[in-house]
Formats: structure tokens, sequence, C-alpha cells
């Protein structure tokens, strides 16, 4: 099969196009024929194993364990190992699963769903992981409530357009914060205010929210805490700052730490993997509640072109590769 394929940690000049075997399938597991694949910063750190406490977690300390990169994906079953019931040959899904960038990819039954009726496979594979944060962020971590105001930093991004939408599906009252280039994308989200970054600070006039969602923003936890009400919820999701050993992640370590000194709650998020609200995004989607926003599509040849576009910051929601 064809696979994107790295034998190092590096920049996109390390990804190569090959003729690889197809991946063999533990008992617990499905192998997937990939239409798409979704491109996510996650993608970017996995290549470049950076920062470094990513090489002690598990995922190689010199180069990756797992050669090819891609998590998020969507396509048809091609096989499943004795242990699986949820999934049949030939049933379309989507997910999270390892090496995506790839003709056949694998991935654990449970962390798979049916894909949702209503989206292209294009779509489907932007909605794994950036959905399942914006939702858990969200849902579990704020606890989002009708009549709230809910801040959404990156709202443009892959995690913030879908926190958009899914404050908007939950009752609150929404602000993105975007560039100027996307307040018109951010807009057509739902968002029922938009600053523009650029020209207003998020905390200008005196304004405070009842849940701040950091997806993807660098400022201090005493900016964030300034922009929020007095009892207010500060979940951090992502922010970069190209560091070698923390690249951005000081503020997620620190927030937990200073919440139980202050009357705000200030929590850093880890994204459960699972199949339970994979379903759960599906039945949004199928509902017309929320919907990926895809900016552009790559074919599998130039992968390393759609993650560089990614990297240079001008992407209005997902990027993906289609296989």
């Amino acid at each position: 099969m064809k696979a994107i394929v790295q034998d190092t940690y590096g920049s996109t000049d390390v990804l190569t196009l090959r003729e690889i075997d197809r991946p063999q399938i533990a008992a617990d597991e499905v192998l997937v024929r990939v239409r798409a694949a979704g491109v996510d910063r996650g993608v970017w750190h996995l290549m470049t194993g950076l920062p470094y406490p990513i090489r002690l977690a598990g995922y190689g300390l010199r180069a990756p364990k797992t050669a090819t990169p891609g998590m998020d994906l969507a396509g048809i079953v091609e096989a499943v190992g004795a242990d699986v019931t949820s999934f049949r040959p030939g049933d379309e899904v989507f997910g999270i699963g390892k090496g995506s960038f790839a003709d056949y990819a694998r991935a654990p039954e449970g962390k798979l769903a049916p894909k949702p009726a209503n989206l292209t496979f294009e779509q489907a594979a932007a909605l794994g992981i950036s959905g399942l944060t914006a939702l858990q962020g969200l849902r579990d971590a704020a606890g989002v409530r009708p009549g709230q105001t809910v801040l959404i930093l990156g709202a443009s991004g892959g995690v913030g357009s879908f926190a958009v939408q899914l404050a908007k599906a939950f009752g609150a009252e929404v602000t993105g914060v975007c560039s100027t280039a996307k307040v018109e994308m951010v807009r057509a989200l739902g968002a029922d205010h938009v600053i523009d970054y650029t020209r207003e600070e998020i905390g200008s006039g005196g304004r405070t929210y009842d849940v701040i969602l950091d997806a993807g923003g660098n400022r201090t936890l005493a900016e964030l805490r300034g922009a929020l009400t007095p009892t207010g919820t500060l979940v951090i999701v992502g922010g970069e700052t190209g560091g070698r050993w923390l690249g951005g992640f000081d503020r997620a370590l620190r927030a937990p730490l200073m919440s139980p000194f202050v009357g705000q709650q200030l929590k850093a998020l880890t994204c459960s993997e699972n199949q339970d609200d994979l379903i759960v995004l599906k039945e949004l989607i199928e509902a017309g509640r929320i919907m990926p926003a895809v900016d552009r599509a790559f074919p599998l040849a130039e992968a390393a072109a759609a993650i560089r576009y990614m990297e240079d910051g001008d992407v209005r929601g997902k990027v993906v590769v289609t296989v």
C-alpha cells in the first residue's frame, strides 16, 4: 500500500511517500481503508518529536515508533479483529487510529464510530480529535449551561470552530476570538460576538466571561483570569510557543496548581478518545447542530504541503488529506 513514512523526527522534509505492507490488526482492532485523514497540531508534534516530553511519553526517544503519521481518519472497514463486535467489512466509519496517512490504517474498535450519514469522508476525517476536544472541554471540564457567556480563543481553528458551534448548541452566548481575515467565518459558525485580536483585547471595557476555552492562544494566566468572572472557569486545550521542552504546555501545567488558591476554576484538558463521545458528535452532526469546517483537502502525495499549510496559520477550520 502507499503510505507517508518518516524514519526520523524533523520537519516535513523527513516525510516520503512509499510502498509498505498493510498493518496487521490485533483482536480488538479494525483495519480501515482510509478515504481521508485529518491534519492537526498533534500530527506536527509527533512528526517533529517536539516538545521533548512527547518522546518520553512512549512515542519513541530517537525516532517515531509509528513510522506513518496521522491519527484522525474516515473510511471503510476492510477487516475486523476476532473480538470486534461493533463493525463489519464495508461499514463507513470515522475516528482515531494509527498511521492514517496511508491507504490502510489500524484503529481500536473503541475509537471508531459510524460515519455521520450527512458528511463526506473529508468532513468526517476532520471530526475526531478536534471535535472530542471541544466537546469534552465545554461539556465536561467547563460544564457549560444555557445563558452563560463563553469566550473561545482560537475560534477559527480546528478545535475552536467546533467549540463555537457546540457552545451555541448548549445555549450559551458565544464570543469568538480570531484574526481580521477570519472574522466573517467565525460569525458564520454562529458566534454572537467576534473579537479581532489584532484590534481589541479580550477583556477590554471590563468584559468578563463565565467560561473561557483557550484553543490556541498564548495569553498569560493573569490575562485570562482577568477576563473571567470571579467564579468563572478557564479550560486550556491548546497554545503554542515553539519551545523544545514545554512548547506552550507550561500554562496547562500551572493552571491546575493555581486553581485551589483562587475563586476561579483553572483547568487543563486531556482529550479522552472514546467511542461514546464520537457517537455524541455523530448525533449532533446528523441533527444539524454542528458541522465540520474544512478549509482545504490535499492528496496523499502532498501530505507534507498539508502540514506546512496548517503551520502557516491561515487555515480556517481543518485541513485534510484525501487517500
